[in-house]
């Protein structure tokens, strides 16, 4: 780069600028604030990280509402290929996530082991998307002329609170259930480590998994996740980590349309494994179960 005294000077680099990801794209928050963020320890430039807004909230159940019914109607076979495309993508990202994670505080081994983890874990539900069905599906006895079967369908759109740590995997581990049984979902990021996240919605906008399936917000879930509780179109909440008298609030909030919802804080050990973290049953709470009784005929 020339300077002003024609003296040539060091390059510059070209500075990441965090944004949200909305209905399919990269948006800053409505309302133009911002929280700053260093890496651990205090060391590093300050980084602005999007603060999302009520307003912000709305526009992605918005998106989310509007992506259901496409992704909900796709075979589950092709809801599988496009889990295992961004399992490639994150794949690709590898580097970059790992370090992302280390400027939060991980070590190099640890932050591997972790993005290594959510690859595995984004490629264990592409399996699953065509074949928990067979699973919670049922043909029922029952006494006269005419036969029952329950069938899963899914919820709609799910708000998930990521966890704390692991930030990566904890946020895949979350969104993935939910999005595997055809639900779209609202995140709202780790606090703790919320660059991370954003990288995963890179990874996301470059597999083939349709805008505003998952949308994910960065911020303060004080002031956007009661919000989120009391919208109409919201159909479940899957609260990670979040402390008892948020969780409280939230709870209340859901009531009036009867939502579902499911409070967790499991420890970083317990994300990490494969067995459990990937059974069908994290599918399971996020499906409803309908019966549909026809006549047998003569």
């Amino acid at each position: 780069m020339a300077l002003g005294n024609g003296e040539a000077g060091a390059r510059v680099g070209v500075r990441k600028a965090y944004k949200m990801f909305v209905g399919g794209a990269f948006v800053r928050s409505e309302s133009g604030r911002y929280t700053q963020v260093r890496d651990h320890g205090g060391a590093g430039a300050v980084e602005n990280i999007p603060r999302a807004s009520r307003k912000d909230g709305r526009d992605a159940v918005v998106a989310a509402a509007g992506a259901l019914g496409g992704w909900s109607s796709r075979s589950a076979y092709n809801r599988g290929q496009i889990l295992y495309r961004l399992a490639e993508m994150l794949e690709a990202r590898r580097a970059e996530l790992a370090a992302s994670l280390e400027r939060g505080g991980q070590g190099a081994g640890d932050a591997e082991r972790e993005v290594l983890a959510s690859i595995d874990r984004a490629v264990a539900y592409a399996g699953w998307a065509d074949k928990y069905q067979s699973l919670f599906a049922s043909l029922n006895p029952v006494s006269g002329p005419h036969f029952t079967f329950t069938v899963p369908e899914p919820m709609g759109v799910v708000v998930i609170a990521a966890p704390p740590r692991p930030a990566l995997l904890g946020l895949a581990g979350a969104l993935l259930p939910v999005i595997t049984a055809g639900n779209t979902c609202v995140v709202l990021a780790s606090e703790a480590d919320p660059r991370t996240a954003l990288v995963f919605a890179e990874a996301l906008a470059t597999s083939d998994l349709p805008g505003g399936v998952v949308n994910l917000l960065t911020g303060q879930l004080a002031e956007v996740l009661p919000h989120l509780a009391a919208h109409m179109e919201v159909a479940a909440l899957d609260l990670h980590g979040v402390d008892a008298a948020l969780a409280k609030r939230l709870e209340e909030a859901a009531a009036a349309s009867v939502k579902r919802v499911r409070s967790r804080a499991l420890g970083e050990a317990e994300w990490f494994d494969d067995r459990a973290a990937t059974s069908p049953r994290w599918i399971e709470r996020f499906v409803e179960l309908k019966t549909i009784w026809h006549p047998a005929g003569p």
